[in-house]
Order: C-alpha cells, then sequence, then structure tokens
C-alpha cells in the first residue's frame, strides 16, 4: 500500500462495527460515522449462525454474545381464545452453535469490542459524496468535510450511502407486499420462552418472550401489496396506520397496540428487498442491509452483515487496499449467498403470515403433521461462504 487509506464506514449497527474491527486487524484505520446519537437498543431477535458464528469466536465476542443470547424455544401458534392450536421448536431451523440474540444487544457487543480502536461519531450522517480520481470529498450534516479514499455503506435499508453514491432508493427497494412493525412491552404478555403468533387471514400479531430479558417485544405484520404514503420516520402516522390494519379486538391485540403505541423505541416499515446491480461504484462500496437486505423474514440478515463485513475488510487487504479488485471479489464470493436468502422469503411468509383462513388451516395441520418443520429446516439453512483468512 502506497499509504493507509482512509476509510469511512457509514452506519454503527451490525455491519459496521464489524467492518470497523475487521479493516484494524488488517491495518487499516477506520472512521464511523452514525446518524443516531447513540447506540439503538431493542429490535428483534436476530441470528448468528455458521460462518458469522465462527467469525464472533474469532473476534472474541462469542462468550458475551452467549451470555445475551435468548431462549427461545419454539414458535406457538395459538387461536383468539389464546389456545395452543400449532407449533414448532426453534431447533427445527437452527443448527448446532447457532444462536439467537436481540438486534440491540449484538450491536452494543459489537460496538464494544471496536470502540477502543475505532472514532465513533455518533449524531451525525453523510449529507454529500463527491468522488473523483484520487479520493472522496465527503460532506456532513454537521457541515464538516473531510476527504476519504475510500466510503462503505452500512447504514441499513433506507442507507444514505446507497442514495447518494450507489443507487437511488426507489430503484433499490423491491416490496415484498407486507408490513412489519415491532415495540417493546411488558414481559407478562405471550408466552414463556416462546414465540407467540396470532392470526387473521393476511395479518399476524404476536409476542416475543425471551426469559433472559425484562421486557418482550410486540410484532405485527400485514399483507399489502400497495406502496403505503407514511414516512419510515413518522412514528405517530404508523402508530396510527397499524391501529387501522389491526382493528379487531381479538387475542391481545388491543393491549399490544396500546403498549407499542407507548415505546419511543417503535418500528415500523415495508418489508423490502435491496437488489442493485452491483454493491459498489468508484470508490463507495456497501456491506450489510445497504446493499442486499435479505428482510428479517429471510432469517439470515444478521449473519449476512457480519460475513459481509469479514469478507469485504479480508479482500481489501488481499488487495493491498485496492478497492477495484476487493470490491469485484467481494461481491463475487457473497452474491451467492444473499440471492438464496432473497429466494428463502416467500416460503417463510406463506408459513407467518397465510394470506386466507384456509392457508391459516392447512399451515396448522401441516405442522401438526411434522411436514412444515421439514419444509422449514430447509429454507432456513444458510450457504456458507468461503473461509476467509
Amino acid at each position: 500500500m502506497a499509504h493507509e487509506p482512509r476509510i469511512l464506514i457509514s452506519g454503527a449497527s451490525i455491519a459496521g462495527p464489524t467492518l470497523a474491527y475487521w479493516l484494524v486487524r488488517n491495518g487499516f484505520r477506520p472512521t464511523v460515522v452514525e446518524r443516531s446519537p447513540a447506540l439503538r437498543p431493542g429490535g428483534n431477535g436476530v441470528d448468528i449462525r455458521a460462518n458469522s458464528v465462527r467469525i464472533a469466536e474469532r473476534m472474541g465476542v462469542l462468550p458475551r454474545l452467549r451470555e445475551r443470547a435468548t431462549d427461545i424455544r419454539e414458535l406457538t401458534f395459538v387461536d383468539a381464545a389464546d389456545r395452543r392450536v400449532a407449533g414448532m421448536s426453534t431447533s427445527t431451523f437452527n443448527g448446532d452453535g447457532d444462536l439467537e440474540i436481540m438486534r440491540g444487544d449484538l450491536a452494543q457487543v459489537l460496538y464494544e469490542a471496536t470502540a477502543d480502536d475505532v472514532e465513533f461519531s455518533f449524531g451525525d450522517s453523510i449529507a454529500a459524496i463527491d468522488q473523483h480520481e484520487g479520493g472522496v470529498e465527503v460532506t456532513f450534516d454537521s457541515g464538516k468535510q473531510a476527504e476519504f479514499d475510500l466510503v462503505l455503506g452500512a447504514d441499513g435499508l433506507h442507507s444514505r450511502t446507497r442514495n447518494l453514491a450507489v443507487a437511488p432508493e426507489a430503484d433499490a427497494l423491491h416490496h415484498l407486499g407486507v408490513y412489519f412493525a415491532t415495540a417493546r412491552i411488558d414481559t407478562e404478555l405471550g408466552r414463556p420462552h416462546s414465540v407467540t403468533l396470532y392470526n387473521t387471514p393476511g395479518k399476524v400479531a404476536g409476542v416475543y418472550r425471551s426469559g433472559a430479558h425484562d421486557t418482550a417485544t410486540a410484532f405485527f405484520a400485514f399483507r399489502e401489496d400497495r406502496v403505503l404514503e407514511v414516512d419510515h420516520r413518522d412514528q405517530d402516522a404508523q402508530k396510527a396506520l397499524l391501529r387501522g390494519y389491526f382493528d379487531d379486538q381479538a387475542w391481545q391485540v388491543p393491549t399490544l397496540l396500546d403498549q407499542a403505541a407507548a415505546d419511543d423505541g417503535f418500528y415500523f416499515d415495508a418489508v423490502s428487498q435491496v437488489r442493485i446491480p452491483a454493491w459498489s461504484k468508484g470508490r463507495v462500496a456497501l456491506v450489510g442491509d445497504a446493499g442486499y437486505c435479505a428482510t428479517l423474514l429471510s432469517g439470515a440478515g444478521a449473519a449476512l452483515a457480519i460475513e459481509g463485513a469479514h469478507l469485504l475488510a479480508t479482500e481489501l487487504a488481499a488487495a493491498g487496499g485496492d478497492h477495484r479488485i476487493a470490491f469485484r471479489r467481494y461481491e463475487q464470493a457473497l452474491r451467492p449467498t444473499v440471492l438464496r436468502a432473497q429466494r428463502s422469503v416467500r416460503a417463510s411468509s406463506s408459513m407467518l403470515i397465510p394470506a386466507t383462513g384456509g392457508r391459516i388451516w392447512l399451515r396448522n395441520q401441516l405442522t401438526r403433521l411434522m411436514v412444515l418443520q421439514s419444509l422449514a429446516s430447509r429454507v432456513y439453512r444458510p450457504v456458507e461462504v468461503r473461509a476467509a483468512a
């Protein structure tokens, strides 16, 4: 390397800190900028599987991840009277050594593993990117400007880095006909050690209740082919819209809606995949959901973020900092895994959000007959990416 590349990472959730960790270990000195004023707690449970488990072990964070892991044992399907009508063990789609952890807990552990070696700038974001032959001029929301050799976007589904430098959101996001909401609620709701789901045609309300945490999580999903005109940052409008779709009084739906509305960490968005022809343009590359979101229905988002971040850092080191070689090798190695994860979503959405009453009944019968468990084990098993140095 002629000089030590100056690398800016946008995003401090999962992919960003993991990428920063491995860049430092490979001799780079990255800076991480994060729009939120602090790490965001809460979120849904995410899976760490296969290669991502081994990467976490090499980072020295696996014991801490296991300490904070959830203890969910079953998906439990209930009727309006809260009677169990079907279910399946989470061991159906988890392999030996796999673990599940809340997104906020995972982000915290990854940040702690990286913070001593990396400069983090919270409460700021990229406002403009100007690429030229020798580097990238970045202007921040704060008004600051700085020059970098590379900019790496790890800033999620609505990535500003992607929008500014790689592909506009209108071209990148592909709506899958489902909307999803989640919020923290009291732990007395739902069943211990279980994800409890109540279905009506095209809708599901549920409670994610891990005995290892002092709050539970409510979640809602509904089918809607239209792209709804609601700002993904306007919580009040989102909460009102959600109540409009879940207007029945059955099961625990009214209580879940009330408690979800009281949570400042309430999250609502369309279930969308990011599909773009290239994950980089010039000196800017994308990692995690910013480049190839498979959606939470894939069960693979966190693993893809960790594996992708590790792979990108490894390729940059192997190429001596030559981003053209590194970006190409990174995408060639990971894209087949991403495509498989994205294809799995149709089967999982059919299981979790059956479109009709007849399909709800069929799902429950197949689950009782152990047929769905066999199908789920194939849907959720991720493909290995090649071992990286």
